[in-house]
């Protein structure tokens, strides 16, 4: 018990910093996370580990961003990773197997597969955000929310900004 002690005496400040520097960290600047869906694929690919990047203010979110939120789904306690596609203010459509934002078709090289469905155009309201999954025919995302399409700011987590496993996919994300 003496020995216990001891070595509390000499690290246990040092052990203490350690923790709350890392609890700050995780809390409000980046976490690590695993993709536990195929909804991103073939960008990302299920159990692909990601850094995210927590610190909004630094974070100038923009179209084609590949971001981790909480969904506005009842219930919900997972975290869900998808791309952005419509900030506020954008008209967003997908229509013959096609996403349309602001009226013009977008090229998205990133997707899987042709999407297999529609969705009709709506207006994304301020302070809030629309995502899909690169893997749309599958994914459960804006365009499948039955509530509302919408996260709002509140519910953004961060930005992914590096995938660091597995090694041989390491690299920051497009």
């Amino acid at each position: 018990m003496k020995k216990i002690m001891a070595i509390l005496k000499e690290w246990g400040p040092s052990l203490l910093i350690a923790f709350v520097v890392t609890f700050l960290f995780n809390t409000y600047v980046a976490q690590a996370m695993i993709v536990p869906t195929d909804s991103m694929v073939p960008t990302i690919q299920i159990n692909d580990r990601l850094i995210v990047e927590k610190v909004k203010g630094l974070s100038d979110f923009k179209f084609g961003d590949i971001v981790v939120f909480w969904p506005p789904i009842e219930g919900n306690t997972d975290r869900y990773v998808k791309r952005l596609i419509g900030l506020p203010g954008d008209t967003i459509e997908i229509k013959d197997g096609a996403l349309f934002r602001n009226g013009q078709k977008v090229n998205e090289p990133y997707v899987k597969d042709k999407m297999t469905y529609t969705f009709a155009k709506v207006t994304v309201p301020e302070g809030h955000y629309f995502f899909l999954g690169d893997n749309r025919n599958i994914s459960y995302d804006s365009h499948m929310w039955k509530q509302t399409p919408f996260v709002a700011e509140k519910d953004i987590i961060g930005k992914a900004v590096l995938r660091f496993f597995p090694f041989n996919h390491l690299g920051t994300m497009n």
